[in-house]
């Protein structure tokens, strides 16, 4: 059904499932609420058009061309195995907020679609944050479990993520996946709620990497799909998620975003909105695994 590996270990077929396609459901405030209370999250095919999201593979593919870290046509995304952005962007934060705040990108993060679906998950007008997460990952990256709470709860407690395909993401490529019925796993979320990342005597709760027998463990699926371009999951901050290794046979960079979204009636964390966000840590872009050269060899955690 899904051709998917995790930490290069192929995940068997059996611990699989697709998501739940709310695609039809989609303008169904009273049924989204439901399916995302029952499930942590939903998935909508075609959010976003496919010409906004090809404009954005090639205004992102294209900024990287320029390093030399993809190949031309930048909008195949093919990884070149090197690169010069180091030599040629010595600010790597300024440069990679220049390649976040493009116009075209914008338009898929922040897309009308994407918006109106949130607005009527949360029942009231939402807002997606200034300071997005665009994350171009090459063969040989994969995403580690975790939750996304606390980072951006300091404002609404309604905060959710929007996770965009910006093209195909297969199995084979690094599609998120999510652990089935992880947001009402209470003996973790008890100690990730009391999680403060300022305090030394915060808990600091540890995920396993092996995704495969943690959710054998608790008697799940790991629930996936292969993404077309467009396509929208929305999920609580505390779903536990992460992404298969991309493994792609033709050497082509995995490209989505993740952005929060919340009601504009409820309070913002000021980290990540306004013209020159801080961020999680307070240095702005330059704290995204991003603003790195794609020849680094990282995992996101």
């Amino acid at each position: 059904m899904f051709d998917c590996r995790i930490d290069r270990q192929p995940v068997p077929d059996d611990i699989l499932a697709p998501y739940r396609d709310s695609t039809e459901s989609a303008c169904d405030g009273d049924e989204l609420r439901q399916r995302f209370e029952q499930d942590g999250y939903i998935f909508v095919r075609g959010v976003v058009p496919p010409s906004d999201v090809q404009a954005a593979r090639d205004e992102v593919f294209g900024r990287l061309a320029e390093v030399e870290e993809i190949a031309e046509p930048p909008g195949e995304g093919i990884f070149t195995g090197h690169s010069r952005r180091e030599e040629l962007q010595p600010d790597k934060g300024a440069f990679w907020q220049s390649v976040s705040e493009g116009p075209a990108i914008r338009r898929v993060t922040h897309a009308p679609g994407t918006e109106a679906l949130i607005s009527c998950l949360q029942g009231e007008p939402a807002f997606g944050h200034d300071f997005i997460f665009l994350r171009p990952g090459v063969p040989g990256r994969f995403t580690f479990l975790h939750f996304d709470y606390p980072f951006f709860s300091r404002g609404s407690q309604r905060v959710v993520t929007a996770w965009t395909a910006v093209g195909p993401v297969p199995t084979i490529e690094g599609a998120l996946f999510i652990v089935e019925n992880s947001h009402t796993f209470e003996d973790l979320l008890k100690d990730t709620r009391e999680i403060d990342y300022n305090s030394a005597a915060s808990p600091q709760v540890q995920l396993t990497g092996d995704a495969v027998e943690f959710a054998r463990s608790r008697g799940s699926k790991i629930l996936t799909a292969n993404f077309e371009p467009g396509d929208v999951i929305v999920f609580g901050m505390f779903t536990m998620h992460g992404s298969f290794d991309n493994a792609s046979p033709i050497n082509r960079t995995r490209l989505t975003t993740d952005v929060r979204w919340q009601p504009r009636s409820e309070p913002a964390d000021e980290r990540y909105i306004g013209l020159s966000p801080k961020g999680t840590t307070g240095i702005g872009y330059a704290e995204l695994n991003g603003a790195k050269p794609l020849t680094q060899n990282w995992h996101v955690r």
